[in-house]
């Protein structure tokens, strides 16, 4: 039996009808691990404990939905007593102090973790090209992207160095990633999840969320993970869906609409063609299909990138040298120390998005680009609430491109920004939304996207649950 092969829900019946040991997926996955990380990097932190947890748990009956099961978490969300490195040389070597409450909802329902995922340093990117540490690798080609920031997690689950894994979603980066890498990433409701022990980049933007292979693992991960939680003030005191029940209801006669303005962007033509077949497979399955559209969706990327960086100008502000992290050794006084920690803490794109954040927030400058930006963004989800008067979903490509190489857009930040211009608008709007693996062209995944109403992500998992029927994209396995 290839336990690295099954699914979450698949290892939990397993592991409940005794037919395997909670020890013995620990040590398949570790194997996997062993065998895949020279290739791909997925992983900043491997948790070798893991066997350990796992071999304690061989002896007991464990009741909740995950006992026993691995997973892999994003190196942005803590685990006590394991490093949160954000992919940056400031928080190299800090031990987390405490559990995210993700992490404590993960534990309670018995979940191993096998190690902590590479990204984008702090977040900030879309190829993971931006870690400190070093980048990680597309499994289905070495030579391009995974993806970002959540690459790491996108590339494990991808190659089957974990069966599911949590990323973290600003502006795309749950979806941008599992896209590339041909799995399923869901970016939950803004407030859905808490982010309660989440490092912040952009907290209005920010949301925590899973990448798996199957819908049923998003569907059950979503169950655990969901939920008010009084240590975050922005989580919502909603009633958390059945899930894994909803997803399987029929999507015959769901209405699906079509933005015309995405089309006015620049598509590759393998994607464009991928997702239109996507879409007609859809209608035959029941689905109605209607264009609408989302006139102010052209201002997303600008807005984004007045509102996220300004966020992030605020929210870095404490990595000062002083109460923890990386400390320049040589400086002359306090203000010299907070600028050479900072200089050589932070890399290259964290210090470019820091110093736009603090311009835009300026004096003089505050109303002509946050205020400004600000605006734009209530237009931008008053175009999504027109929308869904008229249809249940909205649906396009995840990414405007095919997983492009190493090096083509570093140079260019524009260009990398770019990367984004589809999935942006769903974060400033706080909606759900999931990218599932809709094709293959050139042996490279292409990941179509749907946008769902607040708090409806059991619509978007019935279309994802009905699309992996019809064209089995899990069953895909990159060449290593």
């Amino acid at each position: 039996m290839e336990l690295t092969e099954k699914g979450l829900k698949e290892l939990s019946d397993l592991i409940k009808r005794k037919e395997i040991k909670p020890s013995e997926v620990a040590e398949a996955f570790l194997k996997r691990i062993e065998e895949t990380e020279k290739e791909i990097k997925a992983y900043i932190t491997v948790i070798e404990k893991s066997v350990e947890e796992a071999k304690e748990k061989d002896e007991k009956v464990g009741e909740g939905p995950l006992y026993g099961v691995p997973l892999a978490i994003k190196d942005n969300i803590n685990i006590e007593g394991v490093k949160t490195t954000c992919a940056s040389k400031i928080l190299e070597n800090f031990i987390a102090p405490f559990d995210a409450t993700v992490i404590k909802k993960l534990k309670r329902a018995g979940a191993i973790f096998l190690g902590k995922t590479n990204l984008d340093e702090f977040a900030m990117g879309s190829s993971t090209e931006y870690s400190a540490f070093f980048p990680t690798k597309n499994p289905w080609d070495r030579e391009r992207v995974p993806g970002g920031s959540s690459g790491g997690s996108a590339a494990c689950v991808s190659v089957r160095s974990a069966p599911a894994a949590l990323g973290s979603d600003t502006g795309g980066s749950i979806r941008q990633p599992s896209a590339f890498c041909g799995v399923i990433g869901l970016k939950p409701t803004y407030g859905r999840v808490s982010r309660y022990g989440l490092v912040a980049f952009a907290s209005s933007l920010d949301q925590i969320g899973p990448i798996a292979r199957k819908t049923e693992d998003i569907a059950l991960l979503m169950e655990i993970i969901s939920g008010k939680d009084p240590k975050d003030s922005t989580s919502v005191d909603m009633k958390v869906d059945r899930f894994t029940e909803e997803m399987k209801k029929d999507i015959n006669g769901l209405r699906i609409g079509i933005p015309k303005e995405f089309f006015e962007f620049e598509i590759q033509k393998e994607v464009k063609d991928t997702f239109d077949e996507f879409i007609k497979k859809l209608e035959s399955a029941g689905c109605y299909i209607e264009e609408i559209s989302l006139p102010n969706i052209k201002y997303s990327i600008p807005a984004y990138y007045i509102i996220a960086p300004s966020e992030a100008s605020s929210n870095l502000a404490r990595y000062d040298g002083v109460r923890y992290g990386y400390r320049a050794k040589i400086f002359e006084n306090l203000i010299d120390m907070y600028s050479k920690t900072r200089g050589e803490g932070f890399g290259q794109e964290v210090k470019r998005r820091i110093m736009l954040g603090t311009f835009a927030l300026s004096t003089g400058y505050y109303d002509a680009y946050y205020l400004k930006a600000m605006k734009v963004r209530t237009l931008i989800y008053r175009d999504f609430k027109s929308a869904f008067e008229k249809v249940d979903v909205i649906a396009g490509p995840t990414t405007p491109t095919l997983p492009f190489k190493f090096g083509e857009r570093t140079k260019n930040p524009i260009e990398m920004y770019l990367s984004d211009i589809f999935t942006v608008s769903v974060n400033l709007a706080g909606l759900p939304g999931i990218s599932i693996p809709i094709g293959w062209k050139n042996n490279l995944p292409v990941g179509g996207q749907l946008i769902g109403k607040p708090f409806d992500e059991s619509t978007l998992l019935r279309i994802s649950y009905t699309w992996e029927q019809i064209f089995k994209h899990y069953e895909n396995k990159p060449p290593l």
